[in-house]
């Protein structure tokens, strides 16, 4: 069976919404769709976060159990949030062994604005995912919705623009989301074998 990791961090709910709806589409494939997430880790100044998360917390045995990973976060100054790059950095032992490498990949994001710097924030998540050998697959220009999306959606992978009232994905986010599950799903299986 092929198991895909959803590794994702969300602070508000909106990278946990695409990362749903990313696990639908890998289900929907036949694969089974492994919901992980990270621990918050305090701000200069602030406390972490109480609060249990709906999903557990990733560890090493996930990584090397997946047979391809799709990783997520909110936007952060163009970049992935800090708990998920705290978590990344902590991989070094799985970079030597080449834990991940030839495996697939894709990236995902929220933000709160539309060009508030989703497709930095999929780029600079690419890279670390680079460094471990792995595929990066994106959407490819044949999804419909990559061309009458009003909201979130890229080449580069799902997004979802949230919005300051906390909105959910629209028709083509959700679309993006489950064609970009499916088709990291379909690659993992035919790489796998």
């Amino acid at each position: 069976m092929t198991e895909v990791l959803v590794l994702y961090y969300s602070r508000h709910g909106g990278t946990r919404s695409i990362a749903r709806l990313i696990a639908r589409g890998i289900e929907a494939s036949g694969a089974v769709a492994r919901l992980r997430t990270v621990p918050d880790i305090a701000s200069v100044g602030e406390t972490p976060s109480a609060e249990i998360p709906e999903d557990p917390y990733v560890s090493i045995e996930d990584l090397k159990a997946c047979h391809g990973l799709a990783l997520g976060s909110p936007v952060r100054f163009g970049n992935m949030a800090a708990p998920l790059k705290h978590f990344i950095d902590s991989t070094a032992k799985e970079w030597l062994a080449g834990t991940l490498i030839g495996k697939p990949a894709m990236v995902f994001t929220s933000g709160s604005m539309l060009h508030g710097g989703q497709e930095t924030t999929l780029n600079t998540m690419m890279l670390p995912l680079l460094h471990h050998g792995m595929v990066i697959v994106g959407l490819p220009h044949s999804e419909p919705a990559l061309h009458t999306t009003k909201g979130g959606g890229s080449p580069y992978g799902p997004s979802h623009i949230t919005g300051e009232g906390r909105r959910q994905p629209d028709a083509e986010e959700k679309n993006l989301a489950i064609s970009g599950g499916k088709r990291l799903a379909e690659i993992a299986a035919r790489l796998k074998d």
